[in-house]
């Protein structure tokens, strides 16, 4: 996750440098406004989300083309970079056209930066997501998850904070004050310097995840984390058996054990036994449990008893003691034929 923070430093600025750029932007059709083209990034998400994982990735599946994952990590950096790059040409314009006639520019010229940090999340922060869910082990899943919102969201914050307070001086107008909501103000302050700084952080993370070693470090954990996955550890119990089972029979007795553990278990005289008289719950080898028609007789056995008592208290005559014993339907018929 740490790869992917030159890009989280660019997409920090969404909520940072470009609103203070949007402030002093003329609002496009009158109510679209600085605080309103966070909406650019929510759009770009959603359509190169569906693009890239519907048409991108099956196709280049079907040609058997897998991107690396380093180079996920450089081309969402890319597009964060090229994102900072069009907030500067966005700046110069702001300069320019204020120095010419005094007017400002349409708050939709920041629209292609929004754009451009959506579809660079989807290639970065989905793949950031994805290597710390699947590349940890199974114990360490939630805290994997935990670590990568910090380096994606807590840890570039912090940088960014850092990043300003060293950078103060640019975004004080000629007087030394950092209030720069008028444009007048604005132009005074030297806010490109600040984007030519982030710009060159976003293209490190370009550099950075198109080394071999990076590529190859990455390839390797995900390796790993594959083969855990395919071979699981045997369970502590079928561990102790066998071990225990190796050491009675000794080295003549291997061959007998390997037999006796490709037998499917349906074969066995305990487990034929049991299907045809019940002996309770039956332990299988991968774990699960299967309730035998012992429990299901119980049952029925339970509910005749209820049944039989339910009628013998109806036949039972009102005022006969508790301690008399009663006499069931089929006896009280034999007593009266011998009778009569």
């Amino acid at each position: 996750s740490t790869l992917v923070v030159p890009f989280c430093i660019a997409y920090s600025q969404m909520a940072t440098t470009f609103i203070v750029q949007g402030t002093v932007m003329k609002k496009a059709l009158g109510y679209i406004d600085a605080a309103s083209m966070n909406n650019a990034d929510a759009i770009a998400v959603l359509f190169f989300g569906y693009v890239v994982g519907n048409v991108l990735y099956p196709e280049l599946a079907k040609r058997d083309i897998k991107i690396p994952t380093s180079y996920k990590f450089a081309f969402g950096s890319a597009l964060g970079a090229m994102a900072i790059g069009w907030a500067l040409v966005v700046e110069y314009k702001i300069h320019r056209t204020f120095e010419a006639t005094g007017e400002r520019i349409s708050v939709l010229w920041q629209a292609p930066a929004y754009m451009l940090i959506g579809c660079g999340e989807i290639f970065a922060v989905s793949a950031a997501y994805e290597v710390a869910f699947t590349a940890a082990p199974p114990s360490q899943k939630g805290l994997a998850s935990a670590a990568n919102l910090f380096f994606i969201g807590g840890l570039p914050n912090v940088l960014c904070i850092g990043l300003y307070h060293a950078c103060q001086h640019w975004f004080e107008n000629s007087q030394g004050r950092a209030h720069i909501s008028t444009l007048e103000d604005y132009t005074e302050a030297h806010i490109a310097k600040y984007f030519w700084v982030l710009f060159g952080i976003a293209l490190s993370g370009v550099v950075i995840n198109v080394l071999p070693s990076i590529k190859n470090w990455l390839e390797s954990v995900e390796d790993q984390a594959a083969e855990l996955v395919k071979t699981p550890k045997p369970t502590p119990k079928i561990g102790k058996h066998l071990s225990k089972k190796k050491q009675e029979l000794g080295g003549i007795g291997k061959g007998i054990l390997l037999v006796n553990e490709k037998e499917p278990l349906m074969k066995t005289k305990k487990h034929q036994d049991y299907l045809k008289y019940g002996s309770g719950p039956v332990l299988y080898k991968h774990g699960s449990m299967r309730a035998g028609p012992t429990l299901a007789k119980k049952k029925q056995k339970t509910i005749k008893a209820k049944a039989w008592h339910f009628v013998e208290k109806l036949l039972t005559p009102r005022g006969t003691p508790k301690g008399t014993p009663r006499t069931s339907p089929k006896m009280a018929t034999h007593n009266e034929a011998e009778e009569g």
